[in-house]
């Protein structure tokens, strides 16, 4: 993930949290499009105008198809360079709060750590994930919001595709972010993110 949210690279990112040491950061996108974002060691990349920020959170992201089951998640923000932070701990799933809640009009982000030096982290397997599978999203105000995977890209971290993350969606979008691809040992981080994009509806 490292469009300008997506800079941390592995341990922070959330695409490829999953790494090594360090934190990442996720990018924002505009639209969703066939070509999804991914996120290596950090989500990142810079964010573009989001709807407000809501009043509610979502407090359990299942994914069946990759065995996830995630419980309080966090609020992500964004760092210095205008790049989303990923969770502090490789072990959590976090979520862009400046953002739309999952289940809201437009893009919800959520990420999380690909792994780290003592093994897999909750997205370890997110680049398995198929169109069609399901993705289920519990909120704060009680309600629960179902969505079906559309299409699982892979980036470059410097070729962050931002508007596609970040931007307008016609509805309630999810994109899932962490990281992948090859590891640069120098730079300690995945060189690319890995962005599940995924279409929703009210259950």
């Amino acid at each position: 993930m490292r469009a300008d949210l997506i800079r941390g690279c592995c341990a922070v990112a959330l695409v490829c949290a999953a790494c090594t040491p360090a934190p990442s950061t996720v990018v924002p996108a505009t639209t969703p499009v066939s070509t999804p974002v991914a996120t290596a060691t950090e989500p990142g990349g810079s964010v573009g105008p989001l709807p407000p920020a809501a009043d509610v959170s979502p407090v359990r992201l299942t994914i069946p198809a990759i065995g996830i089951d995630a419980r309080g998640l966090v609020p992500l923000a964004l760092g210095p360079a205008h790049e989303l932070q990923a969770p502090a701990s490789f072990a959590d799933v976090g979520w862009y709060a400046a953002g739309p809640a999952p289940g809201d009009p437009g893009p919800a982000v959520i990420a999380a750590h690909v792994d780290s030096r003592s093994g897999p982290a909750p997205f370890f397997r997110l680049r398995e994930l198929r169109p069609g599978d399901e993705v289920r999203v519990e909120r704060s105000d009680g309600g629960a919001a179902r969505f079906v995977v559309d299409a699982v890209q892979r980036y470059p971290k410097d070729a962050f595709p931002t508007d596609a993350v970040y931007g307008p969606a016609p509805g309630a979008a999810l994109r899932l972010i962490t990281c992948g691809g090859a590891f640069d040992a120098a730079a300690r981080s995945y060189r690319d993110n890995v962005v599940v994009y995924a279409s929703t509806r009210w259950t």
